[in-house]
């Protein structure tokens, strides 16, 4: 049961954007080093959250730069 809870906050999570998941992952790291077991399956939750934050992560062109080609 918690597993499937789990899960699903996971798929949640992998949705949002870059600085929602940054927050939502530092909340919940410092609650767990704050008060550990305070949530069942914080550990595995982090992991998700951190695996998720990791793949959001993207680096972004700067559209400002002049093209090689231009000038």
């Amino acid at each position: 049961m918690i597993k499937l809870l789990v899960t699903r906050f996971l798929a949640y999570a992998a949705k949002l954007r870059f600085p929602t998941l940054f927050k939502l992952t530092a909340i919940l790291f410092a609650l767990n080093l704050l008060v550990p077991d305070f949530i069942p399956f914080i550990d595995e939750i982090l992991l998700g959250l951190g695996t998720a934050l990791l793949a959001s992560w993207k680096a972004r062109r700067n559209p400002d730069t002049p093209d090689d080609a231009a000038g």
